[in-house]
């Protein structure tokens, strides 16, 4: 059994990694010319587009893993098929429960090496390509923006907030801040905007160039850590003298303390693409503590989540193709019918999550179905060709 392991590992390992080569060599072409031109346009030069390049081929790894082992998987045992060797396998003593229990096992490896890529390589890449193309464009890693909202206990009352970023720079530097403070009947009590602010992991914001407008100036926990609390009621520029108990603040500099830590900051200005289980995890449940919407996340969370289990959906597939006979459609034919297998199981998962989106279905129902349909069609099918075939 060492032998029929080391042979079939060996094999379909070979073509997958053929395939996987082939891919990540055209893409790597598409983003080179792509990121040639933009680095061309601010004077960056081909070695740095080569960079960035290089820095998407995890995250093309992680995207072409299904596929590439879907299709290799298929090559290899249609190839041992046709030329009889599987044949002879099964003859020696290689069994149906053998066969699929070996090809589990691959597939656990695979599966293993995706998570592996995809929660720890491709984010650590795919950020750094960002924060490297804005550093080269001289401009911010991401002018989105986002809002987020948060609370805030004391013995005075609840607090919440509604924070608005513009824009992120490289090193974890937000820009154009707003935050509006809310007391517990939801009056507005301050607005505050700064030009810029460094967020810490336990959620200290150090906010620069700040400007507060207050409307009551007891018990608001944002402004408890101002200096000049003492000013008088000021005066805007062309309106008169400010509002009876307005107070208008200008600050250098002033700390806040929140529960928004640089993870979930960092989560809300960037891509999903670029985070990994456990960050999508926590941006949920942040998401959910505020009673915010978070559908779209906790769909992206259980797709990513179930993501390495539809490299182990691709391999049942292509079990079926090693009990084809060899004349039963050519090797062509029957990569080309993966690769139309693999096509389907794409356009099926994408049109779930937008449905469960719309729907409002259960999260991780929507991210399990199609890997559960498509495995259930590929032991339907391998049960029918080891029985009738």
């Amino acid at each position: 059994m060492r032998t029929v392991r080391r042979l079939l590992y060996r094999d379909v390992f070979g073509a997958v990694s053929f395939v996987m080569l082939g891919f990540l060599s055209l893409f790597f072409f598409v983003d080179f010319v792509d990121d040639l031109d933009r680095m061309n346009r601010v004077g960056a030069g081909a070695a740095q587009a080569a960079w960035l390049s290089l820095l998407k081929v995890p995250g093309n790894v992680y995207e072409l893993a299904p596929f590439a082992i879907l299709i290799g998987t298929i090559y290899s045992l249609a190839r041992l098929a046709q030329s009889s060797e599987f044949t002879i396998l099964r003859t020696a003593g290689l069994g149906p429960g053998r066969a699929l229990g070996l090809l589990a096992s691959l597939a656990l490896m695979f599966a293993a090496l995706t998570f592996v890529i995809g929660d720890y390589i491709a984010p650590l890449t795919g950020r750094e390509a960002m924060v490297a193309r804005a550093r080269n464009a001289g401009a911010a890693v991401s002018e989105s923006g986002a809002w987020l909202k948060d609370k805030l206990s004391t013995p005075a009352g609840e607090w919440s907030y509604s924070v608005h970023v513009q824009r992120a720079r490289a090193g974890g530097l937000l820009e154009q801040i707003r935050i509006f403070e809310f007391d517990a009947q939801g009056g507005l009590v301050t607005r505050l905007s700064a030009q810029s602010a460094k967020v810490s992991n336990i959620g200290v914001w150090t906010l620069e160039g700040v400007s507060a407008t207050q409307w009551r100036q007891t018990g608001s926990p944002l402004l408890s850590l101002a200096p000049g609390k003492e000013a008088a009621p000021a005066a805007r520029p062309g309106t008169g003298p400010a509002p009876a108990g307005l107070v208008e603040h200008r600050l250098a500099q002033l700390p806040w303390h929140s529960s928004l830590t640089l993870g979930v900051v960092t989560a809300a200005v960037l891509p999903a693409a670029n985070m990994s289980t456990l960050e999508l995890y926590r941006y949920t449940e942040h998401l959910s503590a505020q009673e915010q919407s978070a559908q779209a996340h906790n769909i992206q969370f259980w797709r990513k989540a179930f993501y390495p289990i539809a490299c182990m959906v691709m391999v049942a597939l292509a079990l079926p193709f090693a009990y084809l006979h060899g004349r039963a459609g050519g090797i062509s034919l029957k990569v080309f019918g993966g690769i139309m297998l693999g096509i389907s199981f794409v356009l099926i998962n994408n049109l779930a999550g937008h449905l469960g989106l719309l729907k409002n279905w259960t999260p991780w129902a929507v991210a399990a179905a199609p890997s559960l349909f498509y495995m259930g069609i590929s032991l339907a099918a391998f049960g029918w060709l080891v029985r009738y075939r």
